[in-house]
């Protein structure tokens, strides 16, 4: 007899692995999908205000869609700790495998801010040149969205924590709060205030971040301090 023996049988996927499965990918995918439609609904309200507006937002958000792959790395990094040391009972340096992530997380984002707040004209000229209108008005948005690097982190951290637990479900609800409740809202509602500067627009993401911050923290204390 072969050491390995495979029927078609061995190949059927089963029922309880699949509803695992999906119970993790279903809600990340859909807080994927929203994040992407939030962000048109974002951009088209930037392009309402004009085409200097709509140029300088487009940049910045480049920009810092480049500087998120840290902390998207971080969210797999810690889910994929997490989880290991989940199935082999070590909760605990599960839970130090998401506060050492939170902390990278913040202290990238305490160097981008940083940069930022330095360095963000010769930043975008080198997107911008000969650009000065749309410059300064990128310069406006980026000084306030670069928060966003430091605090977006930290709700990352949670979603890959969450998603080791199978508590995938946790990462969908506080995207969509964050989203309906402050990102869109108060990206509009700044646009229609403060016609003269993006600043304002700009804070709309980390105010929305800091709300998912919350709202993740209620979540673990609650549900995941202690883990089963």
């Amino acid at each position: 007899m072969p050491p390995l023996h495979l029927t078609l049988e061995d190949f059927r996927p089963g029922k309880k692995w699949i509803r695992q499965i999906l119970g993790i990918g279903i809600p990340i995918s859909c807080q994927d999908g929203l994040i992407q439609i939030s962000f048109l609904i974002i951009t088209a309200i930037a392009n309402s205000r004009g085409v200097e507006a709509a140029a300088a937002v487009g940049i910045v958000e480049k920009i810092i869609s480049f500087l998120f792959l840290v902390p998207s790395a971080m969210m797999s990094t810690v889910s994929a700790t997490a989880a290991q040391n989940a199935g082999a009972g070590l909760q605990e340096r599960g839970r130090q495998g998401l506060f050492y992530g939170i902390s990278v997380c913040i202290g990238f984002g305490i160097f981008c801010i940083l940069l930022i707040f330095w360095k963000a004209g010769p930043i975008l000229s080198l997107f911008l040149p000969g650009e000065p209108g749309v410059i300064a008005m990128g310069i406006d948005y980026f000084h306030s969205y670069v928060f966003d690097c430091a605090i977006a982190g930290v709700h990352f951290c949670f979603s890959g924590y969450f998603a080791a637990y199978r508590k995938a479900t946790f990462s969908f609800l506080h995207n969509v709060i964050s989203i309906f409740t402050i990102r869109i809202p108060g990206t509009y509602a700044a646009s229609v205030l403060f016609p003269a500067t993006l600043f304002p627009m700009g804070m709309a993401a980390p105010a929305g971040s800091l709300l998912s911050v919350i709202i993740c923290v209620y979540l673990y204390r609650k549900y995941l301090r202690s883990p089963e």
